[in-house]
């Protein structure tokens, strides 16, 4: 490993190395607010008197909007900078938590759950800073630890938010706990609002002309773009489906309705401002040195389809499948033996980030993807007769491969298009989002068996899709409005 590729995660005089520091926890945050409502649902049951229907429409209104919330916050800090959006969107989702904190029925806290889910797009911010501070050769092990650092704060949450609504005590211990996050979050926003910079001294932070899309640099790749839009679109329905009669009856059939509706509204509406964003430049022909290739944003969506996107729905389900395939097995063994799989995130995702930059960005992505395909083969095999800790080892064996896929996807984001990096990291983030709704589906029509069959199968196309997947080599241009060509090295 060359010299220049290493970091000292202790040099905090390096200014990259606090910028590192200071946006991972950000993003910890945002994964304590986002699902702190899991650990404590055993308490809102309980205060509010809830069905199980009920709980399941919290749990999917936790995440329904948080892939339209990628893509729009890809396009905000893209365009004013990943220091003011990060601050904003903390300080923000701390108002909701306290007022999800406050609910009084039920309404109230469907409403205030579905808000929350934008805080789930803040994940998309610091890729754009940490691209922006990290040169090629670091970058891939930088955003590691930054996604998996900061996506560890779901466990944190869940290890002691539990313990903080027990010490207040009483019946609303666990609005204390939740305002906690709130109080901590809203700190935390105005804090990193005055101490993070978008830039190193004397960097340019270079911005997309237009910020209603992506712009790609062919009509082929805008019909493809157009294409890769329709998935998010439909898993929006079918979250809607899910909400329905049909589903955990949140809202009636009508309704369902006029969301579709809707969808398809802003469908047209997104189509016509990428049109706009890109009928100008494609009509005048785009510069050779401009020009990158879709392929490989649409390649890094799928892939953390595949990735991210299991993770969330395999850790919804772990416990149940623990708990129903191991006879004498209680919720709280098997919610101790599934979190080993959200455990890993600390050390595999930095992992698949330092694959990246030291093995190469392609072949680390297809040998890690077919290392989660293996790994789902391997968990569809287990039943009543296997020794448990054999199962979850084969359970975290499976996971550090699921996680260090995604460090090696965003190790790629960075490269592909600096000034569109917020999108690019929103629309790949989105998909993973999409892969969970999608793995959850097809997990109400089968068995866990088959379940897991399912994912591996997709991940085997994912690995023939990077075959297409081309390495980030040489220099990518960037163009400031008064027509200066900045080059970057992106290897």
């Amino acid at each position: 490993m060359s010299a220049d590729s290493k970091l000292n995660l202790f040099n905090f005089g390096d200014p990259k190395i606090k910028t590192l520091h200071i946006t991972w926890f950000a993003f910890f945050l945002t994964f304590v607010v986002w699902f702190s409502h899991a650990p404590l649902m055993v308490f809102i049951k309980e205060a509010f008197d809830l069905t199980s229907h009920q709980v399941k429409a919290l749990l999917i209104l936790n995440v329904a909007l948080t892939i339209p919330a990628r893509i729009i916050i890809g396009m905000m800090v893209d365009k004013y900078g990943p220091r003011k959006v990060y601050s904003g969107l903390l300080v923000l989702s701390s108002f909701v938590c306290f007022a999800f904190a406050q609910a009084k029925n039920y309404e109230q806290l469907a409403i205030f759950r579905f808000l929350l889910g934008f805080v789930g797009a803040g994940f998309v911010i610091g890729i754009r800073m940490v691209g922006e501070w990290f040169p090629a050769k670091q970058v891939g092990i930088a955003e590691g630890i930054y996604g998996g650092w900061g996506n560890f704060g779901s466990a944190a949450g869940a290890m002691t938010l539990p313990t903080i609504a027990l010490l207040f005590g009483g019946d609303d211990g666990w609005r204390y706990a939740l305002a906690l996050t709130g109080v901590i979050t809203l700190i935390y926003g105005v804090f990193y609002f005055f101490t993070a910079k978008n830039t190193p001294k004397g960097s340019t932070y270079f911005k997309p002309k237009k910020s209603r899309g992506l712009e790609v640099t062919s009509y082929g790749d805008l019909f493809f773009y157009l294409a890769m839009n329709v998935p998010m679109y439909i898993a929006l329905g079918v979250l809607a489906w899910k909400l329905s009669p049909a589903g955990v009856k949140l809202f009636s059939e009508t309704v369902m309705y006029v969301l579709w509706g809707v969808l398809v509204v802003l469908f047209i509406v997104q189509t016509q401002g990428i049109w706009h964003v890109n009928q100008e430049h494609l009509e005048q022909g785009v510069p050779e040195l401009e020009k990158y290739k879709f392929k490989q944003v649409a390649i890094l969506s799928v892939s953390y389809f595949v990735t991210f996107g299991s993770e969330l729905a395999v850790v919804s389900m772990l416990p149940l499948f623990f708990i129903e395939t191991f006879d004498g097995l209680d919720p709280v063994k098997a919610g101790l033996l599934a979190s080993g799989f959200a455990f890993m995130n600390l050390v595999a995702r930095p992992t698949g980030g330092w694959f990246s930059d030291y093995f190469g960005r392609r072949k680390s992505l297809m040998v890690l993807v077919g290392g989660l395909a293996v790994g789902y083969f391997v968990l569809s095999q287990i039943d009543g007769e296997w020794w448990i800790p054999l199962a979850v080892i084969a359970t975290m064996c499976c996971s550090f491969f699921v996680q260090a896929g995604e460090g090696a996807v965003f190790a790629i984001v960075p490269l592909v298009k600096r000034r569109m990096t917020g999108q690019i990291a929103g629309m790949t983030g989105a998909y993973g989002n999409v892969g969970a709704v999608t793995y959850l589906t097809v997990l109400s029509f089968v068995d866990y068996s088959t379940f897991f069959l399912v994912i591996a199968a997709s991940a085997i196309f994912i690995v023939a899709a990077c075959v297409f997947l081309e390495e980030p080599k040489g220099k990518i241009a960037e163009t400031l409005p008064d027509g200066t060509v900045h080059l970057i090295d992106v290897d």
